[in-house]
């Protein structure tokens, strides 16, 4: 698999040692907004960077990422397998996810 195209805003997870590139794309933050039942956005981003985030957010987020990336991973099999870092690396990856969706990389 090629790298991550990071101005795409793709971030690379490890999931039962298989790679795979997840985004967030339009639809999927939209589809955020509603199952995060945030307000906005911006509500959302200050979630995470207060560190106010639950693992139900991350694995949310992770979800929305992997369906952006086209990722054949299905929110029951994320939530099931191993996350190669485990938790705090996925934390860090949904982080990541959203601040590249608002950033540009540099």
């Amino acid at each position: 698999m090629s790298g991550v195209n990071p101005w795409r805003g793709e971030v690379a997870l490890v999931i039962d040692g298989e790679r795979h590139v997840a985004r967030l794309t339009l639809g999927a933050l939209a589809e955020l907004e509603e199952s995060l039942a945030e307000p906005s956005l911006v509500a959302l981003v200050e979630r995470f960077e207060g560190n106010r985030f639950t693992s139900r957010d991350v694995l949310t987020l992770l979800a929305a990422g992997l369906r952006g990336g086209r990722a054949p991973v299905s929110a029951a099999q994320l939530a099931q397998g191993e996350i190669e870092g485990g938790p705090m690396v996925a934390a860090r990856v949904a982080a990541e996810l959203l601040a590249r969706a608002f950033t540009e990389p540099g």
